[in-house]
């Protein structure tokens, strides 16, 4: 029997449904949440996309990503209203009917009472067929799983619930360790040096971002990856560049395995 060898890391795509994430009305907090906590299990978020909520659109962007990365996650469009169209969207995409699920009926009847179970709640009972179902603690309307495809709610908290869930089922990599260090130098100063520096230590990815604070125009240097050893090393040569162009290292946050677990 071949021993399966757990990868360093997964790759994902999330897909926000919503016509009103594209209009401003709603302001998308999912991400966030979503990438640290797949980072947190090694799962890396390689694209997102915000969508409408059109058939064709869902359809296009499923079947794109789903074949590009490890794990598909989607956000929206699974609640009662005639604008709700992503299970049926997803069944097309994988080429299966639409059905009134069992379970996912007696998750709602138990919840609401079936003197309560309006047609627009039995919509949301309606599952891509072979679909398994992902567990709902807050409103019981369930989301879905289509092979790496993960349909879950758009509502912050139905969707925290859920990822939870789905988190512990799927195969994890190694956790993902990040340093950031702060200084005072234009990011062109050490452009050359840090090319250099990710060309050095491949596996580990890296990254300047400028920011203004306190009126003060800085630099943080981020280094990410699942070698202690590796970014250990990246982190030493990365203070001694900063020194090197005469600058002192304002502070460094170093993000371990034991602080994410």
């Amino acid at each position: 029997m071949t021993e399966t060898v757990q990868k360093d890391t997964y790759s994902a795509a999330l897909i926000i449904i919503g016509n009103e994430i594209l209009s401003g009305r709603t302001q998308d907090t999912n991400t966030m949440w979503i990438a640290e906590r797949l980072t947190d299990r090694g799962i890396v978020l390689g694209q997102v996309r915000v969508i409408p909520d059109i058939e064709e659109e869902i359809i296009e962007t499923v079947n794109s990503v789903r074949k590009k990365f490890d794990y598909v996650f989607t956000t929206g469009g699974i609640g009662p209203t005639h604008d709700d169209i992503t299970a049926e969207s997803i069944a097309k995409a994988f080429g299966v009917e639409l059905e009134q699920n069992e379970r996912a009926f007696q998750m709602l009847e138990e919840h609401y009472g079936l003197a309560e179970l309006t047609e627009p709640r039995i919509k949301m009972s309606m599952i891509p067929v072979g679909a398994r179902l992902i567990p709902n603690p807050v409103t019981a309307a369930p989301g879905f799983i289509v092979e790496n495809v993960h349909v879950m709610a758009g509502v912050p908290r139905i969707m925290q619930a859920m990822l939870d869930h789905v988190l512990g089922m799927i195969e994890a990599g190694k956790p993902i360790m990040s340093n950031t260090i702060a200084c005072s130098l234009a990011e062109s100063t050490v452009a050359k040096d840090l090319s250099e520096l990710q060309a050095q230590f491949p596996k580990l990815q890296m990254g300047s971002y400028p920011h203004y604070r306190g009126g003060v125009l800085g630099l943080s240097l981020v280094i990410r990856g699942t070698s202690k050893e590796d970014l250990e090393g990246a982190t030493e040569q990365l203070l001694d560049i900063i020194r090197k162009h005469g600058d002192e290292p304002r502070a460094l946050s170093i993000r371990t395995v034991e602080e994410q677990h």
